[in-house]
């Protein structure tokens, strides 16, 4: 992928997943007004549903890379599987925190990299305190998502998969696009049934047309800088698309007092 005439020139000359292909990339969104609209917007939510949470407890960040988040909210945690410029090395499916002591757990394209999300969520429902959130930005099950995660994605997307776990290597290509489909709509009785102190509060769809126009964070822009504007506007005339197109949505998880009351 990284030779391909589409992928970004900043991005080419780097092994996916090192910490030079994450520099290179986080100077491409700065170059791309589309790219960080929409991680704004996904920024945006994630904050505030962990402000929804309460003062108490921290919030942590998974798969933080170099964490455009961080620049927002300096006390946030930041934390990512390998070193780098992060605070904790954490595995999602061995949270190092104390029984109810965090608030918020912000994801932003990681649930799909979790090789057993059964875990992360046990983990989940004993570090948060009660009102804590999971707040997760991940890939959308649409019709043209399926095709473009996969048929075009490199990351493979399985919504055929009969379980959540998936094998567990060292690449980023290690996933599965569709988990988030799969263990929250799909399997939500499954999901009810395992982890009864979480609940489903919220499923929101995001604009997808400009990021796609963007060329998200791997490839070229097919639109100029000039016409950012015009493409913004196309988001909102499309939103009713969005259940046959969108590409990404936002899952809010809350930890619940009463699990009775769901």
């Amino acid at each position: 992928m990284n030779g391909g005439w589409l992928t970004h020139p900043l991005l080419r000359p780097h092994a996916m997943g090192t910490p030079e292909w994450f520099a290179a990339q986080d100077r491409m969104i700065d170059q791309k007004p589309l790219v960080k609209d929409c991680y704004a917007l996904w920024h945006k939510l994630l904050l505030d549903d962990a402000d929804s949470a309460g003062p108490r407890g921290a919030i942590v960040e998974l798969g933080s890379g170099l964490s455009r988040l961080r620049l927002l909210r300096p006390e946030i945690i930041t934390t990512d599987v390998v070193p780098g410029n992060v605070k904790l090395l954490v595995d999602g499916r061995q949270l190092p925190f104390r029984d109810e002591s965090v608030r918020a757990l912000l994801l932003t394209h990681v649930f799909h990299h979790i090789p057993d999300p059964a875990a992360f969520l046990s983990e989940a429902a004993r570090v948060l305190r009660p009102g804590g959130v999971i707040s997760i930005v991940d890939c959308a099950h649409t019709p043209f998502s399926r095709l473009f995660f996969g048929r075009i994605h490199p990351e493979p997307y399985r919504d055929d998969a009969p379980e959540w776990s998936f094998p567990a290597g060292h690449t980023m290509l290690d996933s599965n696009q569709a988990l988030s489909w799969i263990v929250f709509e799909r399997d939500r009785e499954k999901f009810n049934a395992r982890f009864p102190t979480l609940r489903i509060e919220r499923r929101r769809w995001l604009p997808w047309l400009s990021y796609l126009l963007s060329g998200g964070v791997n490839l070229r822009s097919l639109v100029p800088r000039s016409l950012a504007r015009i493409a913004r506007a196309a988001d909102a005339l499309c939103k009713p698309l969005d259940p046959v197109a969108a590409i990404h949505w936002h899952w809010t998880i809350r930890k619940t007092i009463n699990p009775a009351g769901r």
